[in-house]
């Protein structure tokens, strides 16, 4: 059985699997397409409405057979609330995940960290990757209850009293005013730049406006939460692993009109506003303090393309700086990658930023525990850049990241980069020769 991290994924094995949450909770799942939207309230699966094509609820323990969910659908989504009305998350027993295979076997367990005022955890995800189906822990707290958490997925819910209910769905889903007005006004001055239009999706809503509730609770703009959570943490844990993700935290413009020419009148806050890169956008908003707190989330989806070219374009930028000292190029090494992607990712998962791991282990560990036999090894580290040509341009301007880029004995490379930490995307460069 595997001890998962928020963040942290595995394969599941074909077959049906339970997903078990035991204690004073009320699990429930929300089925939704690659979007993170529903087709349907029926694809919102809790205690009044226990079951559907796929997934089949039972006291604490939901049933997911992936091959019999709907056609269209790429995740499931799995939270958990308190089983009695109005009472907060921190006052019960922490949530633990259990997931069973075929015939009972163990495959995962999960504890996520200790949420505060929180009256739901987003707490796992089992999603499609290509044809395969994977688990991700979450641990995702949500601050609008259930009926806000359906709602952000797309399901038209009836809220009373604390009691939940789907009511019928409208032909056409109909979208939040404010995100509807938020996408129009920034797909205007996208297409006027020559940029494409960027799409809602409905897990980087839930991070937005989840943000912005921490934000004004805490009286302050910041990229971390008084929860301690990071504006990209959140957006991982809400199940959108990004390739490349954007922030706007605004406060006080009283209309989305106004904050969004709020944003336009800084020519980096535009830049990002037109960056053609991102595909996904979503506004969320909070009043605290007397002043009302925005969170623009702008991304792009993580993909296995979309990693290697990232990493191909840290790789060419690298080289050009070699040619104009006169180095011949890097060749790409995959064992190098390997060991540079699986630090990046280990420094998200358990929120360090260091050459040297948690455990102990250094730059070279790692290159040999992938398979390298290279006898000199060399390691660049980088947090918080959001693109290629960002992050090498930092390296070059920092005198010991520079010298490993230009070192003439190193003969190849390998690159890693992963987003979701603390402060946004973490990238690895790995030299050998």
């Amino acid at each position: 059985m595997q001890e998962l991290v928020p963040g942290g994924n595995l394969a599941l094995p074909g077959g049906a699997l339970t997903v078990r949450v035991p204690g004073p909770f009320d699990v429930s799942a929300l089925i939704t397409d690659d979007g993170g939207k529903v087709r349907g309230d029926g694809d919102f699966v809790f205690y009044n409405q226990p079951s559907a094509p796929g997934a089949r609820l039972v006291g604490d323990t939901l049933t997911v057979d992936p091959s019999a969910l709907r056609p269209g659908a790429a995740r499931v989504t799995v939270a958990v609330s308190p089983a009695e009305p109005g009472t907060p998350l921190s006052g019960l027993p922490a949530p633990v995940l259990r997931v069973t295979g075929a015939g009972g076997h163990p495959l995962a367990r999960f504890s996520p960290p200790r949420v505060r005022q929180e009256a739901v955890l987003l707490l796992a995800e089992i999603y499609r990757r290509g044809g395969e189906w994977r688990l991700r822990a979450l641990g995702q707290g949500y601050a609008d209850g259930l009926a806000g958490l359906a709602r952000d997925f797309g399901v038209d819910v009836a809220d009373d009293d604390g009691a939940v209910a789907t009511s019928p769905a409208p032909a056409a889903p109909v979208r939040p005013a404010a995100g509807d007005g938020f996408l129009a006004l920034v797909n205007s001055v996208r297409a006027a730049a020559g940029s494409p239009p960027v799409a809602h999706d409905a897990r980087l809503a839930g991070a937005a406006r989840e943000h912005a509730g921490m934000m004004a609770r805490g009286g302050r703009l910041g990229v971390e939460g008084v929860d301690g959570v990071s504006v990209h943490q959140r957006v991982v844990a809400a199940g959108y692993p990004y390739l490349t993700v954007g922030e706007h935290l605004v406060s006080g413009p009283l209309t989305v009109d106004r904050f969004v020419d709020h944003c336009l009148r800084h020519e980096a806050a535009r830049r990002t506003v037109c960056d053609p890169s991102f595909t996904h956008a979503a506004v969320g908003s909070r009043e605290g303090a007397g002043d009302l707190y925005w969170t623009a989330l702008w991304a792009s989806p993580l993909t296995p393309d979309g990693l290697n070219r990232t990493a191909g374009e840290v790789i060419d930028l690298t080289n050009r700086e070699r040619a104009r000292a006169g180095l011949p190029p890097l060749s790409h090494d995959p064992l190098l990658t390997a060991a540079a992607q699986a630090h990046s990712a280990d420094m998200v998962a358990r929120d360090f930023y260091s050459h040297t791991a948690p455990d102990g282990g250094e730059p070279w560990d790692r290159a040999a525990a992938a398979g390298s036999a290279r006898r000199t090894v060399g390691e660049n580290i980088a947090c918080g850049q959001r693109s290629a040509a960002e992050v090498v341009r930092g390296w070059m301007n920092s005198p010991g990241h520079r010298a490993n880029i230009l070192k003439a004995g190193f003969t190849h490379i390998g690159v890693g980069f992963a987003g979701g930490g603390r402060a946004g995307t973490y990238w690895t460069q790995l030299f050998g020769g």
